[in-house]
């Protein structure tokens, strides 16, 4: 009961976590803009000087949950539905607090919300496209 009641809680909740709770200053450091924080820098081979931000690795790590949540849409049950009602949630949460709350009025935020976009619209299409399988007609 313990690991199945977690597998339908969206994966896509952490970023949105991790995005306020920097917007409220819990987590890093307090400046203008956290989301242009350089986390890391290297060297290139080409001369060139690769730099990381905060907002490039809050992206990428939504880009990572993106592809397990893909994963998580193509199991067909009843328990399938409720995450993707959960997503769906998930995305007007984002879509809500992008247009009201003018910390969310942010690239960082806009690429996170389009990456939950896509979640839901995946999520739908890939169950619909497994649910059309299952179907047999005689």
């Amino acid at each position: 009961m313990g690991i199945s009641m977690f597998s339908n809680i969206p994966l896509m909740i952490v970023p949105f976590l991790l995005y306020n709770l920097v917007l409220m200053g819990l987590i890093g450091t307090a400046g203008a803009d956290p989301w242009s924080y350089e986390v890391f820098s290297v060297s290139m081979m080409s001369g060139g000087q690769w730099t990381t931000t905060l907002g490039d690795m809050l992206i990428a790590f939504a880009l990572l949950i993106l592809f397990i949540e893909i994963m998580k849409s193509t199991r067909t049950s009843n328990a399938s539905v409720v995450d993707h009602l959960l997503s769906t949630f998930v995305f007007v949460a984002f879509l809500v607090e992008f247009l009201l709350v003018r910390g969310a009025a942010h690239s960082v935020f806009f690429i996170l919300m389009i990456i939950t976009l896509v979640d839901v619209i995946a999520g739908f299409s890939v169950s619909i496209r497994a649910a059309g399988r299952d179907v047999n007609f005689r």
